[in-house]
């Protein structure tokens, strides 16, 4: 009797493919989901460790023969479970407001404890940090808090690429707090606000590849232009609010009845309505 797929075959199965001669897209969840692999002459930077499965590392000693350091666009769940994987890991300060979306029970659906470093170590990395990989250097750059709170963008100047985690993405940005701290900072109108200015730096770029962890990549600068427009429509009232979500993955959330979806164009949010409300045409 067919039981359907195992859980590492729909969180750990990958597949790789090239968006340039030295950038690798790791593809996983249906294809909904992405890591990315750089390579250097002297050092490769992978970009996040997905969810814990186990089985990241090899998969990425595959691909390139060079000595591999680890980063995390944020700390959720979905990007930095793996992170037991390997020795270090590079991330942002603001991954201990974000943590216990990582270390709550049933939020993923591997033990993490048995990774071979679960005591991995932490390098805090900043705003203007640079990650040398030989000849192609990854410059570090501050997020406001908007989708959470440990994001960080990475900017490949040379190459034309800057990766953007889950703070951008083709269709829909989640905006509602999605940390499970209860003492997290949240303020609706800080986020979107946050949220219009993370756009603004990233356009201000004009980067040939915006990379995103999820729906798409690279995406096309237009989603950006209606980010803006869309969070300007909230304030003046004129966004367009749905409560019915389309979203599976969302609806299956414990959040999904406080959950409304704002558009504009081909972009989206999703965000909690009773807050949105408090600033909407306001």
């Amino acid at each position: 009797m067919d039981n359907g797929p195992s859980l590492e075959e729909i969180f750990g199965s990958y597949m790789p493919y090239k968006i340039t001669d030295d950038t690798w897209v790791l593809s996983f969840m249906n294809g909904s989901e992405y890591m990315y692999l750089l390579e250097g002459t002297e050092k490769a930077l992978l970009i996040d460790t997905g969810y814990g499965a186990g089985n990241l590392r090899a998969c990425v000693e595959k691909l390139t023969d060079k000595p591999v350091m680890v980063v995390n666009t944020h700390y959720h769940p979905d990007h930095s479970a793996g992170n037991g994987e390997f020795e270090e890991v590079m991330l942002s300060g603001g991954w201990e407001i974000d943590a216990p979306s990582v270390s709550t029970p049933g939020l993923i659906p591997f033990d993490i404890s048995k990774l071979p470093y679960p005591d991995y170590k932490k390098v805090i990395i900043k705003g203007g940090d640079i990650i040398d990989l030989g000849d192609r250097k990854i410059t570090v750059i501050d997020v406001k808090p908007a989708h959470c709170n440990s994001s960080l963008f990475f900017y490949d100047e040379a190459n034309g690429m800057i990766f953007v985690g889950d703070e951008l993405e083709p269709g829909q940005v989640n905006l509602f707090d999605n940390s499970y701290n209860p003492d997290a900072p949240y303020d609706v109108r800080e986020r979107l606000d946050n949220f219009k200015s993370n756009t603004e730096k990233v356009l201000s770029l004009h980067a040939k590849y915006i990379c995103p962890n999820h729906n798409g990549t690279p995406m096309a600068e237009s989603y950006l232009h209606e980010f803006l427009n869309m969070v300007d429509n909230i304030y003046n009232g004129t966004a367009t609010v749905e409560d019915k979500l389309n979203h599976k993955y969302i609806e299956m959330d414990p959040k999904a009845p406080t959950l409304c979806r704002v558009r504009n164009g081909n972009a989206s949010i999703f965000i909690n309505k009773e807050l949105l409300m408090t600033v909407y045409g306001k």
